[in-house]
Order: structure tokens, then C-alpha cells, then sequence
């Protein structure tokens, strides 16, 4: 089941409420939750693409995570059902979800962040009314066609599972580049949102050599500064994309959290 509500896209598994919401990360699209979705039979869920992403409009205004976590609100606040969902979150979606947890307790029952960044300021912190570059790997993915761009993340990534290329694929497209050319907020730091948070959070990260951005000491941390219960879980031979990289350990560590707390 597709819908927009304003100018943003969402899927729903089937007309029921939804027990957990998915947030997708920098890049990608709702789609892009389909295929985790597809292993988990029963699972009534909703996914919404971010603004810029997907199918969703881009509004004329700053980009940053307070804004995509407003986005999100709206979406749950329309949907069907009461009590809060769970929110899960890839990367730029795990620092909205946090956001989300942060802001709108009545929104989240629980959290999952799989390896959102730290937030933490850049040495040479970015001007907010300065443009963002296009990174260049995005440029080389979005020249290519379709079956060129899929066969790219075959070369580049042989062991995520196959049915996740289609739909990463054709995010990249889909992708608005007018996103560039916003003003980009700065985030709050991690830590800081997690001492706000009171709903329980699981954080999953993998190894920062392959491209986590979320280190074991980093991830203890976010422990000291959890206001509420909180659990970090390691995926060792995982990178940025951990439920691509080992998808039967992350689905068995998401599994055991949703049973807790949907």
C-alpha cells in the first residue's frame, strides 16, 4: 500500500497500522527497506522516503535532520493506530530517527540506530549557507544506466544478498540533486540526543575499517550518555550498510529487540 501525505512518499505492508517505521539512509529510498522487509514475514510495516529521496518532494528550505524528523512525525502522525512504533534507522535515518525519539516520545516505543553518525563538529565545520559538493562517487553512480549502476554494486559489494542492488540502484537516480544546493544544518551531537532519549535503543555498528562510522569505544560513549535502556551490538566483517553486509546476524539482533518492544 503507496501514499503521500504532503509532499512525502511512504509504503505500507498492508492497510493494518504499523508496528515499526523504517527511516533509509543518505542516498537511498524507502525501497531500499523492501528487501529486509520481504525476510521478515508478518512484520506490519512502514517505510517513508525521505525529502529529496525517492518519491518525495524537496520543499525550498534548509536541509537537516530536525527537519527530517518533522517529516517523520507527520508521516506517523497520520498513519492508523496509537502507542508509538518502533522507528528504525539507517545512517542519515538513524540520526532522524534519534532525532524522533529525542522530540516525540509519544511517536517511538523503542528505537533501532544501525550505524548513524556521530554528529560530533568537524574539524572545518561546514558554512550552513554554503551548498554541499555532490560527492563524487554519486556523480559516477548517477552517470551510469540502470544495469551498469547494479552491476557497480555486484563489483563493489559481493556479498551483500542480490536483491538488495535493484532497489539501491535506482535510489541513486531518483535522488533530487537540488538537495546540493540547500542550506545544510549541522546535527546535534549523538550523545546528546541519546541523554534525551527515554524509549529503550538498540545501536548497531560494524567495524570502522570497513567503513562504520561508529567505533566500540564511540558506541560506549553513547552508553554513558543514554538516559534510558540501551544496548550496542557489534557485527564484526560489517561496514556502513550492516544489515547488507550480514543481514541473518542483523535480522537475528533486530528480531529479538522487536519482539521486546512492538
Amino acid at each position: 500500500m503507496r501514499g503521500r501525505t504532503a509532499q512525502l512518499a511512504w509504503y505500507r505492508t498492508d492497510e493494518a497500522a504499523a508496528e515499526v517505521a523504517f527511516l533509509h539512509g543518505f542516498s537511498d529510498s524507502a525501497q531500499c527497506w523492501e528487501p529486509l522487509i520481504g525476510a521478515m514475514p508478518g512484520i506490519r510495516a512502514l517505510a517513508i522516503d525521505a525529502r529529496g529521496h525517492g518519491e518525495s518532494g524537496l520543499p525550498e528550505e534548509p536541509i537537516g535532520y530536525a527537519s527530517q524528523c518533522d517529516d517523520a512525525a507527520l508521516v506517523l502522525s497520520s498513519q492508523p493506530g496509537d502507542g508509538g512504533v518502533v522507528v528504525v534507522g539507517h545512517s542519515m535515518g538513524a540520526m532522524s530517527a534519534a532525532y524522533l525519539a529525542a522530540s516525540r516520545p509519544d511517536l517511538v516505543r523503542a528505537v533501532v540506530l544501525e550505524d548513524p553518525p556521530t554528529g560530533e563538529p568537524s574539524a572545518a565545520p561546514q558554512d550552513e549557507s554554503e551548498p554541499v559538493p555532490v560527492p563524487t562517487w554519486l556523480s559516477d553512480l548517477r552517470a551510469l544506466d540502470l544495469p551498469a549502476r547494479i552491476e557497480r554494486g555486484r563489483s563493489d559489494e559481493s556479498d551483500w544478498p542480490d536483491d538488495e542492488f535493484e532497489p539501491w540502484a535506482v535510489s541513486k537516480a531518483q535522488l533530487n540533486p537540488h538537495l546540493f544546493e540547500l542550506p545544510y544544518q549541522e546535527p546535534a551531537p549523538l550523545t546528546d540526543l541519546l541523554a534525551a532519549i527515554t524509549c529503550p535503543v538498540l545501536l548497531i555498528h560494524g567495524d570502522t575499517d570497513r567503513g562504520s562510522l561508529i567505533s566500540t569505544e564511540y558506541a560506549k560513549r553513547c552508553a554513558e550518555a543514554a538516559a534510558g535502556e540501551f544496548q550496542a551490538i557489534h557485527i564484526a566483517g560489517a561496514g556502513h550498510s550492516v544489515r547488507r553486509d550480514n543481514r541473518p546476524q542483523y535480522l537475528a539482533e533486530l528480531t529479538t529487540f522487536l519482539n521486546r518492544h512492538r
